[in-house]
């Protein structure tokens, strides 16, 4: 991508049912997926002016809503994305990253590093799958849209057990 800055998110908000407070553990998940997205990212609307973008973030009835502003908090615009084609991905996703965080307490290097591969591998898949279903609506870069898979599984976490592990947007 052109890496340009006025092409990205400079603030993230959750909105509605999103906003309200989880556990601590899960509150530290999604701040930390929320700060390594908008530290770095790319992010560029189809049909809206330059940014930086302020992001509102809402999920209704199993999709996630756009909210797309300028950063005095405009509306430029609204994109909604089903979130039924990430449900497996999203729980195999957790899954193995419980495996791996249970694998590093007493398994042999050479299976985490087996572990964390599937893990990356299916990270990586479903940030395609997020690319292609923006496709035309939103371009982002893949480092982004990690970062994106990162948030929506933070999202979906429901106790400790959900989120072990599950950092790695960067990895």
């Amino acid at each position: 991508m052109d890496g340009d800055p006025q092409f990205r998110i400079s603030t993230l908000i959750l909105a509605g049912d999103l906003a309200k407070r989880q556990s601590s553990e899960i509150e530290h998940e999604r701040q930390v997926a929320i700060y390594d997205l908008t530290e770095e990212n790319y992010f560029r609307p189809a049909k809206d002016p330059e940014g930086p973008y302020r992001l509102e973030l809402w999920v209704i009835e199993n999709r996630l809503r756009f909210d797309i502003q300028t950063e005095a908090g405009d509306l430029l615009g609204q994109f909604i994305l089903s979130l039924t084609p990430f449900r497996r991905l999203i729980r195999d996703y957790h899954e193995i990253c419980h495996s791996y965080y249970e694998a590093i307490k007493t398994a042999h290097p050479s299976k985490i590093e087996a572990i964390d591969m599937a893990r990356r591998g299916l990270h990586n898949e479903t940030a395609e799958l997020l690319l292609q279903r923006l496709q035309g609506k939103i371009e982002m870069d893949l480092p982004t849209a990690r970062r994106f898979i990162t948030l929506i599984a933070s999202l979906y976490l429901k106790s400790s057990k959900d989120m072990t592990g599950i950092g790695g947007g960067r990895g």
